[in-house]
């Protein structure tokens, strides 16, 4: 591919933090620890998850860097950059989740498979690009199209990745059309990150056999992949970040922070914290960027983003500590047994998300159990640098 190379080893792997938590070596799959996670709004790059499928790709020259576009379309083009930048830039700050965050957690209640992730596998950037439904115009595909003239009703990507998943292959997924042609849908082509140029060339994506669930019935021998369709959206969820699941904390005042997130573009209406395990609650306060209040449908909150959470609570003696969200549309079921099977990870099937931390006194071991973790449906898994250079429209035939 003109501009790009995908390495067949790790000879030349990129550097990266120091203080990043590493969960596979090869491929390279880190996460920060959960204090720097919120230590800001806007994830620095530094400190955003990695999550690799196999060695980084190398952009030798952007500038000859183009993108294919092929399949169920009148006329199939090569896009070279400069077109791209040419496009209305768009800003959008949005967070990003792998589908595994959490799956430690998770693999406590059953066993899953995949990468051992702990609650820090997403991020909150503000991605600068071309919306994807104007690139689409460009062959021919009207906006808030659900179906090209030819029969396409998804935008696959396929990557220059060598995919230990697909024995050397190409990473590839896609998305519905009528997401990627909706210009509400703030989908973008995205070449910046954090006011910087960046190589990650598009905003997320899942494959076939991930990001689904399943009832408790269903386990890794019987599953059957084509009875259900991948999930487009997560529900709303949250988890503490103050405090690791080994930490001690002593009677007395302490400041309970985190992260709550929906899908959808739903706000985050309100998050409340128990020490008592769910007896009583306090409200936390909820924010977003510097000086702006944070309103959960208001103009000037970001929609696709993260909402900070904190507040200073009395920690009595074997404190059970919860962080709960509720989303704008009132989103609140909790299930503390359910044991569905959610793809590579284990889930229960609601749209409530709870993190617990239960503590004993102080000075002794305390340990954490995230016992009600909603399930993360779109995936939203950058790699370190993502060489998106086809894309196919295809039927669902």
């Amino acid at each position: 591919m003109p501009g790009l190379t995908a390495p067949s080893d790790y000879a030349e792997e990129p550097p990266r933090h120091p203080a990043l938590k590493i969960n596979s070596k090869e491929p390279f799959n880190a996460e920060p620890h959960r204090s720097a996670l919120v230590a800001s709004y806007i994830t620095p790059v530094d400190f955003f998850y990695k999550r690799n499928h196999g060695p980084i790709p190398k952009v030798d020259d952007l500038a000859r860097y183009s993108v294919s576009i092929t399949g169920l379309v009148n006329k199939a083009i090569q896009l070279p950059m400069a077109d791209i930048w040419a496009l209305p830039k768009y800003s959008v700050t949005a967070t990003l989740q792998c589908a595994g965050n959490r799956r430690t957690a998770m693999s406590k209640v059953r066993k899953v498979r995949g990468v051992g992730w702990d609650i820090s596998a997403l991020g909150n950037a503000t991605w600068g690009g071309a919306k994807l439904c104007d690139v689409l115009e460009l062959v021919g595909i009207p906006k808030l199209s659900s179906v090209t003239s030819l029969g396409g009703k998804h935008v696959e990507f396929v990557s220059v990745d060598k995919c230990k998943e697909e024995q050397g292959g190409p990473y590839t997924a896609s998305i519905p059309l009528k997401q990627a042609a909706d210009p509400d849908a703030d989908v973008l082509l995205a070449y910046e990150m954090n006011g910087e140029l960046t190589d990650i060339l598009n905003q997320g994506f899942f494959t076939q056999k991930d990001y689904k669930m399943f009832p408790p019935s269903v386990d890794w021998d019987n599953i059957n992949w084509s009875t259900r369709r991948p999930q487009m959206d997560f529900p709303v969820q949250s988890a503490i970040c103050t405090l690791e699941d080994v930490d001690v904390i002593k009677e007395g005042k302490a400041r309970i922070s985190g992260y709550a997130l929906s899908g959808g573009g739903r706000g985050i209406e309100r998050v409340d914290i128990s020490v008592d395990g769910g007896k009583t609650w306090v409200e936390a306060c909820r924010y977003q960027k510097n000086n702006v209040p944070y309103v959960s449908d208001g103009p000037e909150s970001d929609k696709w983003a993260w909402v900070l959470f904190e507040a200073t609570l009395d920690i009595p003696p074997n404190a059970e500590i919860v962080a709960k969200a509720t989303n704008a549309a009132a989103v609140a079921v909790m299930n503390k047994s359910d044991k569905s099977l959610k793809s590579c990870r284990q889930a229960p099937d609601f749209s409530y998300a709870s993190d617990v931390t239960k503590f004993h006194k102080a000075g002794e071991l305390a340990l954490s159990k995230c016992f009600a973790i909603s399930l993360h449906a779109h995936c939203c898994c950058p790699a370190e640098v993502m060489g998106k250079n086809i894309w196919k429209f295809e039927s669902d035939d």
